[in-house]
């Protein structure tokens, strides 16, 4: 049976992330990826979350800590074009995982956007493990949404092969926009 692409990025986590490996949750959203991304890395390991909105970054907080997973992350409030500002400058990561759109069940203007996503992919990928991986579940049934998702396509359509394999992962007879998922793997 054929995988939704949300389904097929946890089951690309599973396989990634290892106990002890630092990861990063580059739109914590509502905090069920930095849920899954702190048990996945155990007591050993670290989760870095970011988000612009404050009841992202709540939400997130107090899901973490009702599952006594809140040691394991540390949460920035502030945009995942930041991850060079935060990420210690020798330090790798195995996964970084976005979600790009507007917050389910918030402030539907309020989105990622061409230029941070951009910016922050290149930054997740000059930081990334051999191995590693980034995941894009790519929703773009908003404003702006269409723009974002061209400029990540080319993006990583450009990615040389040598150094990078690309899989993009979708459904082509559903209607509405559906999500899809970039997944990059370094070489």
């Amino acid at each position: 049976m054929l995988l939704s692409a949300l389904a097929y990025s946890h089951a690309l986590m599973n396989q990634t992330i290892q106990p002890g490996d630092t990861v990063i949750d580059a739109t914590v959203g509502n905090g069920h990826d930095t849920h899954l991304l702190a048990r996945l890395v155990e007591d050993t390991g670290k989760v870095i979350g970011f988000d612009i909105q404050k009841q992202a970054i709540d939400t997130t907080k107090r899901r973490l800590i009702e599952a006594g997973l809140d040691q394991r992350v540390q949460l920035h409030p502030i945009g995942h074009e930041n991850i060079v500002d935060i990420l210690p400058p020798a330090e790798t990561v195995s996964l970084v995982v976005y979600n790009l759109g507007y917050l389910p069940k918030g402030d539907k203007s309020i989105v990622t956007t061409p230029g941070s996503t951009l910016s922050s992919v290149k930054q997740a990928l000059s930081r990334l493990k051999k191995n590693g991986l980034v995941l894009l579940m790519v929703y773009y049934g908003h404003q702006g949404g269409e723009e974002e998702k061209n400029v990540i396509l080319d993006y990583v359509e450009s990615l040389p092969q040598k150094n990078y394999s690309v899989l993009h992962y979708n459904f082509l007879n559903q209607k509405n926009s559906p999500p899809f998922l970039i997944a990059i793997e370094k070489k």
